[in-house]
């Protein structure tokens, strides 16, 4: 797999044992969905949840947006440096669906059965977003369109692509990856790989 032009870290903003590189490496488990007719899309909001919430994608589009600046860092150890997303900021969807003091985590689902857990004030945070635009650019396929989280501040896999759904939850429900040893909170600065690190 051909990663593009990597560099040493040479900086804080670098976790432990991660190159940095130009590329957008594509990773994955299983198809990648590519969709004929938007108007067969939808983002279900469920859980604890004051009223439960369908947008179609044109509603996302009109939905406030945002524009964040970070950086990504990836399990198997590439960081890609100043990515600019645009996109909706999970807590606006949250304040649209007006969340229960009940929710203690958030359940990403997307295509496939695919999901990834997370506390919910990571879900939360001011950083973290969905997101349709990357650099300017709409997102391939393959990189999550329409929609995909961002959520810099973990491991790039909870990092959801291809969302179809967000679930409020009282209780924790780790996910695919999750489920096969990937470590259930996935700090990248704690190296939080896999499910024996701490």
């Amino acid at each position: 797999m051909y990663f593009g032009k990597i560099r040493k870290p040479a900086s804080s903003r670098v976790p432990p044992n991660q190159n940095v590189t130009t590329a957008f490496p594509v990773l994955h488990y299983g198809n990648v969905p590519h969709y004929k007719d938007m108007q067969e899309w939808s983002l279900q909001i469920f859980g604890e949840v004051e009223k439960e919430l369908s947008f179609s994608h044109e509603e996302v589009m009109n939905l406030p947006q945002t524009q964040y600046k970070n950086d990504i860092h990836c399990v198997t150890g590439w960081s890609k440096l100043d990515n600019v997303w645009e996109g909706v900021s999970a807590a606006e969807i949250a304040r649209q669906a007006g969340v229960k003091e009940t929710a203690q985590f958030v359940i990403l689902h997307a295509e496939e059965g695919w999901t990834t857990n997370l506390p919910i004030k990571d879900f939360l945070k001011s950083t973290s977003l969905l997101a349709h635009t990357h650099n300017g650019e709409l997102l391939t396929p393959e990189h999550g369109f329409p929609l995909r989280a961002v959520i810099p501040h973990l491991y790039f896999w909870k990092s959801a692509k291809w969302i179809r759904g967000i679930e409020f939850s009282e209780i924790d429900k780790p996910g695919f990856w999750e489920k096969n040893g990937y470590h259930n909170y996935g700090d990248p600065f704690r190296e939080q790989r896999f499910s024996w690190d701490d």
